[in-house]
């Protein structure tokens, strides 16, 4: 187990250092850079830059130097734990502004929604495909499967709307952003943190939704093929009792693929949320990692996007260790 996980761990440094390469090369790859940018939106508001000063800022940030420097800088700044400063081109006070701020303010409300997230998921994934398994073809499991395709086909941002029109409508409840009015700059207290709950429902549901629906059908699928096994038959043949034999070896095995989504499943809920998180008003990463990548802001997409690789890393690591929890017929191999 401890060998695995060193080879594991070098595996992740080395997929977090390609990675790194690649998102780089990316992002250098739109004509331009972040001054090119900002240069441009000075000029929609009729604030022409000078050539000057145009080519005083490029110098500053060492955005004239070769991308290969660059990268090497950068590169060097990360191993420092110094991901740099924004200049994203929206205000020329934001110019000085510190990765690590524009991170610290988002990261905690994204992984409370991811978390809620997971929970929603999980919690009606499991349960309701082991139902439509057990109780193939009937009534409840059609109703859950035409459920399913609705949640796949809906997009995520219309249910958000209709989420919203119906809790301001029906309940007289406006639940977008992550706080009320009366609790946005207030400190952390457990009304906060109710107030805050209240407010992840209807992103937990919106996210969630499709990944539920996706995730009932492997569940079911999955545990019909375990439930037609020998060890099941005989089992079944001995006398144990229906709702004991499926839950002691069937459903554990059914839920390994339910498991393996962990990996993606973490910085899905970060890149695939952006627009959710815009129509909802949720202080999370999506957003600001698609104003870094529209205003070529390197430093603040590069720390975002290496936060969703680690995030993957870390998803897949504990995604294989409780697939070795669960499943007791996988072992770990040294080799």
């Amino acid at each position: 187990m401890l060998i695995y996980l060193i080879r594991r761990l070098l595996l992740a440094v080395l997929t977090l250092l390609v990675m790194s390469v690649l998102s780089f090369w990316i992002l250098q790859i739109p004509p331009g850079d972040a001054v090119t940018s900002f240069v441009k939106e000075l000029q929609v508001r009729n604030l022409p830059l000078s050539v000057e000063r145009e080519a005083q800022l490029r110098k500053s940030f060492g955005l004239d130097q070769p991308v290969y420097i660059q990268y090497s800088k950068w590169f060097m700044r990360i191993v420092r734990g110094d991901p740099g400063r924004q200049y994203m081109a929206r205000a020329a006070q934001e110019w000085e502004r510190p990765v690590l701020d524009i991170w610290g303010e988002r990261i905690w409300a994204t992984v409370a929604l991811m978390g809620f997230t997971i929970l929603f998921t999980w919690t009606l994934a499991i349960p309701i495909g082991i139902y439509s398994a057990v109780r193939k073809h009937s009534v409840g499991d059609y109703a859950f499967t035409f459920l399913g395709f609705t949640g796949l086909a809906v997009p995520d941002f219309l249910l958000g709307l209709v989420l919203l029109y119906a809790a301001f409508a029906y309940f007289d409840q406006s639940v977008g952003g992550l706080f009320s009015t009366d609790f946005v700059e207030a400190s952390w207290s457990w009304a906060r943190i109710w107030d805050l709950i209240k407010h992840l429902w209807i992103p937990a549901i919106v996210l969630g939704t499709s990944g539920t629906a996706s995730l009932i059908r492997i569940m079911r699928n999955n545990l019909l093929d375990e439930l037609g096994k020998p060890y099941v038959v005989t089992a079944r043949a001995k006398g144990m009792s229906p709702w004991k034999l499926i839950l002691k070896y069937p459903v554990r095995v059914a839920c390994n693929p339910l498991i393996s989504t962990i990996g993606y499943l973490l910085p899905y809920l970060v890149g695939g949320s952006v627009i959710v998180s815009m129509v909802l008003s949720l202080p999370t990463l999506g957003p600001v990692l698609l104003l870094a990548i529209n205003k070529q802001d390197i430093n603040v997409g590069m720390f975002i996007m290496m936060s969703l690789g680690v995030l993957t890393v870390i998803g897949t690591l504990i995604s294989d260790i409780l697939l070795l929890v669960i499943d007791p017929r996988i072992k770990f191999s040294a080799r």
